[in-house]
């Protein structure tokens, strides 16, 4: 039987996400999930999560992008803030905001997953895909030199064969994470690709083909990345992503995707390796 893994992003980043990803965790329906670590509640959700160890992949999200920080002012840190994705994709502007910055919030972010779950994350990816970053890339080179035992990393999409609206957006992605998979190897990690799930979340329509589309043809060692949740107070305040979150968590919960792997053949796969 095939399987397919499935990781749902950002855990951590508000109660009504936590909830929903725990309560798929817990019916199979996720192989396990990224986690948020800079919020004031990250250790009432640790606490949730840390029972499933083992059970599901538990990985760390890091997260340099739009959210408060962890560590102090800094060419990365204004008004308590990380700042927005294209001062930091953007080559031209990347240069004002110093690496060593960038590591010290990623350093931050990774003792507070170790800290408050005992052990290492199982895999690393990054919000809006910070993690393909030159800065982040040298971050996990020296993270974990000389370490026995490596998270795996959450590698690059294909490249996509159309033009439509979606092959654009995972183009950008593919751009960013140029070279990534390769170098990452080298050094020793264990990549985990290609990337699907990519597509425009401000049509939640396209969760479903995209997800059959993953059942279908993903390979063992590729990623699908997913967003359930549930709507609250605090997810309002912090991210625009959300409608479409309990679009993903109605589907993933369903007896509708529990025919479309029986279909395919197909099973969620437990855990990262």
């Amino acid at each position: 039987m095939r399987t397919i893994r499935l990781i749902a992003d950002d855990y951590g980043l508000s109660p009504g996400v936590c909830g929903a990803i725990l309560d798929l965790i817990d019916r199979g329906r996720l192989t396990g999930t990224g986690c948020m670590t800079g919020f004031p509640e990250w250790e009432a959700a640790a606490k949730d999560i840390g029972p499933f160890a083992g059970r599901a992949a538990i990985g760390l999200h890091l997260t340099l992008t739009d959210q408060p920080a962890l560590t102090g002012p800094s060419s990365l840190v204004r008004d308590g803030r990380l700042p927005p994705l294209s001062a930091l994709a953007l080559p031209f502007k990347r240069g004002s905001i110093a690496a060593a910055d960038i590591h010290a919030e990623l350093d931050a972010q990774h003792g507070r997953f170790v800290e408050r779950l005992g052990r290492e994350p199982d895999f690393i990816d990054g919000h809006q895909h910070v993690h393909f970053l030159p800065a982040v890339r040298d971050w996990l080179r020296r993270r974990f030199a000389g370490s026995g035992s490596r998270p795996a990393l959450r590698g690059a999409p294909a490249l996509p064969r159309s033009l439509d609206g979606q092959a654009v957006k995972t183009a950008a992605v593919a751009a960013l994470a140029r070279g990534f998979d390769h170098a990452m190897e080298r050094t020793g990690f264990r990549v985990l690709k290609p990337l699907s799930g990519i597509y425009d979340w401000r049509r939640p329509e396209g969760f479903v083909p995209a997800l059959a589309a993953a059942v279908a043809d993903l390979p063992e060692e590729g990623v699908f990345m997913c967003h359930p949740g549930r709507v609250d107070a605090v997810l309002t305040a912090r991210d625009p992503m959300q409608a479409v979150r309990e679009v993903e968590f109605a589907f993933l919960a369903s007896d509708e995707f529990a025919g479309m792997l029986d279909r395919a053949g197909a099973a969620v796969r437990t855990g990262v390796r």
